[in-house]
């Protein structure tokens, strides 16, 4: 199943306070039960002014499909095409 990154402007990200996180995790966790078990949401980095998302889904429309129901941006969407980290160097 193809990985993506999502890039997501939200200006201020940074200072969202637990309880916003909270409802926006939340919001995110509802519309991926309704959307079902093809898309998951893997992980989210958020930066000053943006917040990083890894998803695993079968397209970027389906990913495209959570951001509207949702209510989130998703500016960018980056299909994973090969991942490093450390061992690849061994």
């Amino acid at each position: 199943m193809p990985k993506f990154i999502i890039e997501r402007e939200i200006p201020g990200a940074s200072d969202l306070t637990a309880e916003d996180l909270k409802g926006i995790s939340a919001k995110s966790c509802c519309v991926l039960k309704d959307l079902g078990p093809q898309i998951q949401w893997v992980t989210s980095y958020v930066t000053d002014d943006k917040v990083y998302c890894v998803y695993i889904a079968p397209s970027e429309e389906l990913i495209r499909e959570h951001a509207n129901q949702g209510g989130f941006p998703a500016n960018k969407i980056s299909r994973v095409s090969r991942v490093i980290d450390p061992t690849t160097a061994e």
